[in-house]
């Protein structure tokens, strides 16, 4: 609820009556005092008003209420500025007086905003004398609410906390304003929502600690879900919704993809894995076995994307979410199509720690749309920053840095990351540590068919960037052992260049009035796919932070509709590609075609001879 805190006002009370409430806290201390205004007010008005206090007495904690020593003056105001519902002074509250005109006629509705508008107003003043300091300014607090750290290139953390790009699933987005706002709008549904607890479980502990539990939260219910639900962004058949239990997550690791010759992975890619362990098994170290359980978080600047502008992503035009994906996904797409290899290093996390971490990564995933930066917000700078909001022992560790072997370094340094697991290569192999690109696997193979057939070409890539047809000459000449060489190397081209052709066509025709029947199927394909990434998206305009049980529903069956639409929009995407491809785009995948019927022909024919059996 917004209900406009402007700038502090003081107004001078000169003779006017004053009714004395006492919201009591109890006998041992002092009554919080509320001095109301009584001129103009009706006896039925004055009545309105009492009740009113009396309400939000039954929500006051009691830390709150004997912090607000000082006397406060509460006056029903006509001249607040539209839109506002309360204004908190020096030791002073204003309330729109059409509230009260409301409240006296009896209406529901607006007692209940009337009553979050007054707890909205005594939490600014709250915040303002709070033991320890104001609530706004605690680090903490900032961290949890979104105003997040930065870093810079040598790792230091700046001060200033810009914005916050929480902007998702939020119960009032006026609280994103400022800190103070956010304390505020965060304090009433604290008081008044039983299910705040739910849905923002790490701000309900920090105010639970700093006030004590709220006395009379409304709509109190079921127990909190001990599991957190995801939109699965894996390319498989799982369901569109799945959900994560830490209980059954044994380690987490930062999942560090190798660089390459590409200018926006020219540091590499920093994720974290999550160690899941399988159904039935008790967690311990034998889950590292189970990766097809495993899980990657991984912050990825747009959907579908592995090629990115660099402009764009200096510019801030790509937004930065977070993908949960399987970690065989990950595995294949780095080591298989982009030739990187993977390193995952444990971290050295207790088990409340890392269920601290997966609350925060649902958080993020529910709420976060931030923009990618390539030199001050990338991969590295946000995984950084969920480790600092999620674990808050390492707030205090100097871990930033906006490159990810920088981060990784700053882990070890600190302790937190165990190397030590690579000591032994063949071992760390043997354990998933380490996946290794199948650029090596590429190269033993083509050396295999350059010893054969005497190719020019020294490196396995020199070779397939060839044009298809000057490799063709060598495919007519090719024995059963050279030939399934170059077979594998084909296949492994045809995904380089269909990859190549996807960026191609985005980068060429998004936004464009070429083609606008196949265009616009590649948009809806984008469109629709984005939900991955942003899954607020199927929840719109319902409740607020982590989603409850009735929204699971209404997830899971969106989800699904969402997930068939996807998969129909990919084979129409398919179907219509050849008619946006440049000739030359098309002549390149038909020439690779062309050359695996070829070596598939050839290989048919060769083991015919010498088997004597003719393949099929």
């Amino acid at each position: 609820m917004n209900t406009g805190c402007g700038r502090d006002r003081w107004v001078r009370f000169a003779a006017w009556p004053l009714l004395i409430l006492g919201l009591w806290a109890g006998q041992a201390r002092a009554a919080l005092q509320v001095q109301l205004d009584e001129a103009g007010l009706a006896p039925p008005e004055i009545v309105a008003t009492r009740q009113l206090l009396e309400q939000a007495r039954t929500h006051l904690p009691d830390a709150m209420q004997a912090a607000l020593e000082q006397p406060i003056r509460l006056r029903w105001s006509d001249t607040l500025d539209a839109g506002v519902a309360g204004h908190a002074g020096r030791n002073e509250i204003l309330l729109d007086r059409e509230l009260l005109t409301a409240i006296a006629a009896g209406d529901a509705a607006a007692r209940q905003r009337a009553l979050a508008t007054l707890l909205h107003e005594l939490a600014h003043l709250y915040d303002r004398v709070a033991p320890g300091g104001p609530m706004s300014r605690d680090p903490r607090l900032l961290d949890l609410a979104g105003w997040q750290v930065r870093a810079t290139r040598i790792g230091t953390q700046l001060a200033g906390r810009r914005e916050n790009r929480f902007v998702d699933r939020s119960p009032d987005r006026y609280e994103l304003s400022k800190p103070a706002e956010f304390v505020a709008v965060n304090l009433e549904y604290f008081l008044l929502d039983g299910s705040y607890a739910c849905r923002r479980p790490a701000l309900h502990r920090y105010f639970a600690q700093r006030l004590g539990a709220p006395p009379a939260a409304a709509g109190e219910g079921a127990p909190c879900a001990r599991d957190f639900v995801y939109a699965d962004a894996g390319d498989g058949d799982a369901q569109a919704l799945a959900a994560l239990d830490p209980r059954r997550v044994y380690a987490v690791d930062y999942l560090l993809a190798d660089s390459n010759d590409q200018v926006m992975s020219r540091w590499g890619h920093s994720m974290l894995r999550l160690v899941v362990c399988a159904p039935g098994r008790v967690p311990g170290p034998d889950c590292r076995l189970d990766l097809s359980h495993h899980l990657v978080l991984s912050f990825r600047a747009f959907v579908g994307d592995v090629q990115l502008s660099s402009w764009r992503g200096l510019t801030g035009r790509y937004p930065s979410r977070l993908f949960v994906l399987p970690l065989t996904q990950v595995v294949d797409e780095y080591t298989k199509v982009e030739l990187r290899g993977l390193r995952s290093t444990p971290l050295r996390l207790t088990p409340d720690e890392i269920a601290g971490l997966l609350e925060r990564a649902a958080q993020l995933h529910w709420s976060y749309d931030g923009r990618y930066y390539f030199l001050s917000n990338n991969c590295a700078v946000e995984t950084y920053k969920l480790l600092h909001d999620g674990v808050p022992r390492l707030a205090t560790a100097d871990l930033g840095s906006i490159t990810p072997t920088g981060v990784l370094r700053r882990l070890e340094r600190a302790g937190v990351a165990d190397n030590s697991v690579f000591d032994d290569p063949a071992e760390a192999l043997r354990l998933g540590y380490h996946f290794e690109s199948l650029r090596p696997h590429f190269q033993q193979l083509f050396d295999v068919a350059r010893s054969q057939l005497a190719l020019p070409q020294a490196r396995v890539e020199d070779w397939m960037a060839l044009d298809p047809a000057q490799r063709r000459p060598w495919i007519v000449r090719t024995d059963l052992r050279s030939g399934a060489a170059l077979l594998l190397l084909e296949q492994a081209a045809q995904r380089r260049q269909r990859l190549q052709v996807q960026e191609a066509l985005k980068r060429k025709y998004l936004g464009s009035d070429e083609h606008p029947a196949e265009v616009a199927v590649l948009e809806s394909l984008l469109q629709q796919g984005a939900y991955l990434g942003r899954p607020a998206q199927l929840l719109e305009g319902t409740g607020y932070g982590l989603p409850q049980a009735r929204e699971r529903e209404q997830l899971a069956d969106e989800g699904e509709q969402r997930r068939a639409r996807l998969k129909q929009l990919h084979a129409d995407v398919e179907a219509g590609a050849r008619e946006l491809m440049t000739p030359t785009q098309r002549a390149l995948l038909d020439g690779i075609a062309a050359n695996r019927d070829l070596l598939g022909q050839r290989l048919r024919e060769l083991h015919a001879e010498e088997g004597g059996v003719r393949l099929p």
